[in-house]
C-alpha cells in the first residue's frame, strides 16, 4: 500500500467539521427595540415639555448661590466621610477585642446610629443648643465643694456658646460623620474578618504588636473589601447632604429650594439640583473605579474575568490553542 492510498484511507475515517450553529436570541431584539422607543419618548418629553423651562435651568446652573452650595456640598461629603472612616476604624477594632467593655461601648454606638434615621439626627444636632446654651470646661461639682467648704471656688477654664459651636454646618457634620461611622465601623470589621488568622499569627510570630499587625498585616488586605462598599457611601454621603437643609444650612439643595421658592419654578429648580448631583455623583463614579483597580491588583478572580465567563457560557473554551 502506497502511502498516498493510506493518506486517503485516513481522510476518509476522519469525522467530519462540526457545524456550529450560533443560537438565535430574539428576544434580545425584542427587547431592544421595546428600550429604543422608550428612550425616544423620554428625549422627546424632556425636549417638547415647556413646564421643564431649559432656559432657565441653565441661567441659573452656575449662579453664585449655586456654586456656593455645591461648595459646601462637596466640604461636608468629604468631612463627614473622613469623621465616619476614622470612626468606623475605632469602633471596629473595639467590637473586635477581646475587651467585653470597649466591644459593648462599640455595639451600642454603631446600634444607635444606625437606627436613627439621619434627618432625625440633623434636626437634633441643629437643635441642640436647647440643652445647654454654654459648654463649660472646667473642674465638676467646684461651686458645690466651694459652698461645703464656705469658699468662693470658680475652676472654670472656657466657656463656649452652643448656638455658635454648634453652627448648621458643624451641626449637619457631626449628624452625618458620626451615623457614617457606624455604617463604617461594620464594613471596616467585615474586610478585617476576611483576612485569615494565619496572617495575624504569622505576624505575631514575628514580634509584631496587636497594633503594628493590624495597622501593617490585616488593614492593607482587608482594603480589597472595604474599599468598594465605602466608595458606594461616599457617593450616598454626597446625596444625604441634602438632608442638611433641614438644620437649616445652605447647601446646594437648600439654595435650588430658594431659587425655585423664589421664582416660583419649583420643579425646573429641581431639575437643576438634579444635574448637580448627577454630574458630581459621575466624578466620584469615576474615582471609585480607579481606587478599586488599585486595591484590587492581584486578585485571581476579577469583575472582569466573571463577565466574560458569563459572556461565554455554552461557548467552547480554548486551552493552549485547542478547543476543549
Amino acid at each position: 500500500m502506497t502511502s498516498d492510498s493510506a493518506s486517503t484511507d485516513v481522510a476518509k475515517g476522519a469525522p467530519e467539521a462540526i457545524k456550529a450553529i450560533p443560537v438565535r436570541h430574539p428576544g434580545r431584539w425584542v427587547a431592544m427595540a421595546v428600550i429604543a422607543v422608550l428612550v425616544a419618548m423620554f428625549v422627546h418629553m424632556l425636549i417638547t415639555n415647556p413646564q421643564f423651562h431649559w432656559s432657565f435651568i441653565w441661567d441659573n446652573l452656575f449662579t453664585p448661590p449655586v456654586l456656593a452650595g455645591a461648595r459646601t456640598t462637596i466640604l461636608l461629603t468629604v468631612g463627614a466621610m473622613v469623621v465616619g472612616v476614622v470612626l468606623g476604624i475605632i469602633a471596629a477594632v473595639m467590637r473586635l477585642s477581646p475587651n467585653r467593655v470597649l466591644s459593648t461601648v462599640a455595639f451600642l454606638y454603631t446600634w444607635f446610629f444606625r437606627a436613627v434615621p439621619r434627618l432625625l439626627l440633623c434636626v437634633m444636632f441643629g437643635t441642640a443648643g436647647i440643652l445647654y446654651q454654654h459648654l463649660t470646661l472646667g473642674f465638676p461639682f467646684d461651686k458645690q465643694l466651694g459652698d461645703l467648704f464656705g469658699l468662693n471656688v470658680d475652676s472654670t477654664i472656657l466657656t463656649v456658646d452652643m448656638n455658635t459651636l454648634l453652627s448648621g454646618f458643624m451641626a449637619g457634620l457631626l449628624a452625618l460623620g458620626l451615623s457614617e461611622g457606624a455604617y463604617m465601623a461594620e464594613i471596616v470589621r467585615a474586610g478585617i474578618l476576611s483576612v485569615g488568622d494565619g496572617q495575624a499569627e504569622a505576624a505575631t510570630a514575628l514580634g509584631m504588636s496587636r497594633g503594628l499587625t493590624m495597622r501593617r498585616v490585616v488593614l492593607p488586605q482587608a482594603m480589597r473589601v472595604i474599599v468598594p462598599p465605602t466608595g458606594n457611601e461616599v457617593i450616598a454621603m454626597l446625596k444625604d447632604t441634602s438632608l442638611v437643609a433641614y438644620v437649616p444650612y445652605a447647601e446646594l439643595f437648600f439654595n435650588y429650594e430658594a431659587i425655585g421658592s423664589r421664582t416660583f419654578q419649583i420643579f425646573p429648580a429641581l431639575i437643576g439640583a438634579l444635574l448637580w448631583y448627577l454630574a458630581m455623583s459621575s466624578v466620584l463614579l469615576v474615582i471609585q473605579y480607579f481606587v478599586e483597580k488599585r486595591f484590587s491588583r492581584g486578585r485571581t478572580v476579577t469583575g472582569t474575568g466573571i463577565r466574560l465567563a458569563f459572556l461565554n457560557r455554552g461557548k467552547p473554551s480554548t486551552v493552549g490553542g485547542a478547543d476543549v
